[in-house]
């Protein structure tokens, strides 16, 4: 009868240290990272603070069972792999899948654009709907993609300012990174970046890697599958 009796405090305490919050998460949920298992390997990301409508959106689907064996349905290798498509989870190979952010929920997200956060090698940013349909680019409630990308030399990224972000400039610092590591720069600013891989880009380069159908819906020819998404403890 103690030993129950301390079981039950035990659990009460916990609770009452991790509070559950008005959208439904828990307290601690806002401090764990999302592991990806899939089918060529795990990926961990970690969510910004500073789009909270995006990380908490996506830490309740993660908590659901949403993403669990659903398809990366569109690869570009240099460039990106996209999944988040619930049609996937039945997407026989060959079938044709959403080429932006059309499978999902049933709703938006509105944009959470962020000057600091860029596309980056490892940046997780929200799918969505083309600006002539969607002219406040709010995200899919559901897709995402990882970016992969590419190194840029310095005429390059000046090609990009000129041709693709019309005139807006890089920050140098910025400019380092997609120099030195590489990127999507064109994506800045236009689509919601809401996370990083912290673990994993060699899973990433492998998924990006894998042959496809190419443009325009750039379908995986071999089917690759998230097993499953959970919360983890940061390391």
């Amino acid at each position: 009868m103690i030993k129950k009796l301390l079981a039950g405090m035990a659990i009460l305490a916990a609770v009452s240290c991790n509070p559950r919050l008005s959208n439904g998460l828990r307290k601690n949920d806002l401090h764990r990272d999302v592991e990806i298992i899939t089918t060529r390997g795990t990926i961990v990301i970690r969510l910004s603070d500073s789009t909270p409508l995006h990380r908490d959106n996506f830490l309740r689907l993660v908590k659901a069972g949403y993403y669990d064996s659903l398809l990366f349905h569109r690869v570009i290798h240099n460039f990106m792999i996209q999944t988040g498509d619930p049609d996937s989870r039945e997407g026989h190979p060959g079938k044709p899948m959403s080429q932006g952010g059309t499978g999902g929920p049933g709703y938006t997200i509105p944009a959470e654009f962020r000057k600091s956060l860029f596309h980056r090698r490892g940046a997780v940013g929200a799918a969505r709907n083309n600006d002539d349909v969607n002219p406040t680019r709010a995200s899919s409630g559901s897709q995402f993609y990882i970016v992969q990308g590419k190194r840029f030399t310095d005429a390059g990224l000046d090609t990009v300012e000129i041709r693709r972000l019309k005139g807006r400039k890089i920050p140098d610092d910025q400019r380092k990174i997609y120099e030195e590591i590489g990127g999507a720069p064109h994506l800045d600013q236009a689509y919601t970046i809401f996370g990083e891989v912290v673990s994993g880009m060699d899973v990433v380069d492998s998924i990006a890697a894998v042959p496809t159908s190419g443009p325009p819906l750039d379908r995986p020819k071999s089917d690759v599958r998230i097993l499953k998404m959970k919360l983890i403890r940061r390391k």
